[in-house]
């Protein structure tokens, strides 16, 4: 898989803006990722090797809309976990 299909993008919260205190990031992966796949990715991008990568899925949320079923979200994230001295700079 490409690495550039692999991270979608960066999940910028409130909660993830706390994290990067402490060396961790938030991104949206694929569905189909691994961990040796997203550290892979995460170094061609930003040029920096995780310690640690923690994947987790969203689960989708069941909404009404004007009378509708529908469903919202739903997913896979990637906590990405750097050394001390690392940074990502997002632009």
């Amino acid at each position: 898989m490409n690495n550039n299909n692999i991270i979608k993008n960066p999940r910028v919260t409130e909660k993830g803006s706390y994290s990067v205190e402490h060396n961790v990031y938030t991104f949206d992966i694929t569905n189909s990722a691994t961990k040796t796949e997203i550290k892979k990715a995460v170094f061609a991008l930003y040029k920096v090797h995780p310690v640690k990568v923690n994947v987790l899925a969203i689960p989708h949320k069941k909404i009404n809309l004007r009378g509708r079923a529908g469903t919202h979200g739903g997913g896979r994230k990637a906590f990405i976990y750097l050394k001390a001295g690392d940074k990502i700079e997002f632009i």
